[in-house]
């Protein structure tokens, strides 16, 4: 017997999705050969978990749908009847909103009966005052998409459910047929007035004796071995329907980014407005007083004929030292350099990094001035992780387009490496904030940072900033 490769075969994953399964060397055989699996398959399926939990979902779908049906007959129906005297549009907006309450729970039924686990949408943000929380309600996609599920399951999960249960209830009555026919002695009368021992009968064919009892058992027990695909079928509707109206969809993805990335970007303003405080606090205003007391200092001396050189000599040096330190919390705000471009600031920020860096800049078209600023702060925090962090030797970086509306930003060093992704920092280097800060923009922050180096850092931004 010779060997062949084996072609992927299609099957079903845990969550009953079609997938193609590894190809395996396995010896070369006739199709034949397959039949004991597919028949094994058909055998042992009766008998599996998860028939038995896709018949229990079918059931509680019924129920929810008949439920879910009159929910929406009289919450909508109310809410309109009701809306002539202006008390319907509130209503109506709660009814919508307890859309999202339905989908909560068809999604912990999809998931535990039908292994279907999908991540639920951001959670309902109104706006402030009433006519805020209405326009919300309103315009709350996943609302209406759940209210689109509950009228979809009036059909899939009551009508569709109601005839499949139905064939279910006949089936499995079929099969065991032959024990009311034999314990409670059914009569029925033909046309004729003559008495046959039967059960049921199909016009003039009388199931009324054993032979005919045990072939029609023998039809229902093939039954119950093709109704667990029937159900799978079905399940596999609702396990889409709940995949694709009650799941959260790309545009949801987005517009939790956004919010996360403007939380993000209050926080990193608020944190900046609490160093500035603090540096003003704690550095330049002791400076002033500092020169303040020497100056009063000094006019007493005077007033007496006194010599006062000295106050006013250290009055000088403390002025002096107040004005570095407002040049370096000033530079901390707006870099001056930026006011000449990108390029320039760079040059003046690279030259004083402990560690040689090699510049490349490369921009046709000027950024918007929150776009260099974030693209400098973002170098300058990502020099400080390789002095602090790296121990590399030397680093590089470069601003290049990337596309006519982006630039990149690149930060490269040979050090050791291990740098942690945005969201995993351990070590302080603030990579999270960085990530944050480009996604406030619309732009994306990749680290490749592999043990042993080198690491390359890369940032994405908008020359223009979000739109």
């Amino acid at each position: 017997m010779t060997e062949k490769p084996a072609e992927p075969t299609l099957v079903l994953d845990p969550s009953g999705e079609p997938t193609l399964a590894p190809a395996a060397v396995q010896p070369a055989s006739s199709p034949g050969t397959r039949v004991p699996d597919v028949l094994g398959a058909i055998l042992r399926a009766p008998f599996q978990a998860r028939t038995w939990k896709e018949f229990a979902y079918l059931i509680l779908s019924f129920v929810l749908g008949c439920v879910a049906v009159c929910y929406l007959f009289f919450g909508f129906g109310g809410a309109l009847y009701l809306s002539i005297l202006l008390v319907g549009i509130p209503l109506l907006a709660l009814v919508l909103l307890g859309g999202r309450v339905w989908g909560r729970v068809y999604r912990v039924l999809g998931r535990e009966l039908l292994g279907a686990t999908v991540e639920p949408p951001p959670d309902f943000a109104p706006q402030q005052g009433f006519f805020g929380f209405l326009k919300s309600a309103f315009t709350d996609r996943a609302s209406w998409r759940a209210t689109l599920f509950l009228v979809a399951q009036s059909v899939l999960g009551v009508v569709v459910g109601y005839v499949l249960l139905t064939v279910i209830a006949v089936v499995g009555f079929t099969a065991v047929s032959p024990l009311p026919w034999a314990l409670l002695d059914p009569v029925q009368v033909d046309e004729n007035g003559v008495e046959h021992h039967s059960l049921v009968q199909f016009g003039s064919f009388y199931v009324d004796t054993w032979p005919r009892a045990l072939a029609m058992s023998a039809v229902g027990i093939i039954g119950c071995f093709a109704l667990p695909w029937l159900i799978r079928a079905v399940c596999w509707l609702h396990r889409m329907h709940t995949v694709h109206l009650l799941a959260a969809t790309p545009r949801d993805h987005q517009l939790a980014e956004l919010r996360a990335s403007r939380r993000a970007a209050v926080d990193d303003a608020a944190a900046t407005l609490r160093r500035v405080e603090r540096d003003l606090h704690d550095g330049t205003q002791a400076r002033l007083v500092t020169i303040a007391m020497a100056l009063g200092r000094a006019e007493e001396r005077l007033a007496v004929g006194g010599d006062a050189r000295d106050l006013l000599a250290d009055a000088h040096a403390s002025a002096k030292e107040a004005l570095t330190e407002l040049r370096e919390l000033v530079r901390g705000i707006h870099p001056p350099a930026l006011e000449l471009g990108l390029g320039p600031a760079l040059e003046t920020l690279t030259a004083r990094c402990a560690v040689p860096v090699t510049l490349k800049v490369n921009l046709p078209k000027r950024p918007s001035p929150a776009i260099e600023a974030i693209a400098y702060f973002s170098v300058a925090e990502l020099l400080t992780n390789v002095v602090k962090h790296a121990r590399a030797s030397r680093a590089e970086v470069s601003v290049l387009p990337d596309s006519i509306r982006t630039i990149t930003v690149t930060v490269r060093d040979n050090g050791i490496g291990g740098a942690p992704r945005p969201g995993a920092d351990t070590t302080g280097s603030g990579l999270t904030g960085l990530a944050a800060r480009a996604q406030a923009v619309d732009g994306s922050l990749n680290v490749h940072s592999p043990a042993g180096g080198p690491t390359v850092i890369t940032l994405l931004l908008p020359t223009a900033g979000p739109q």
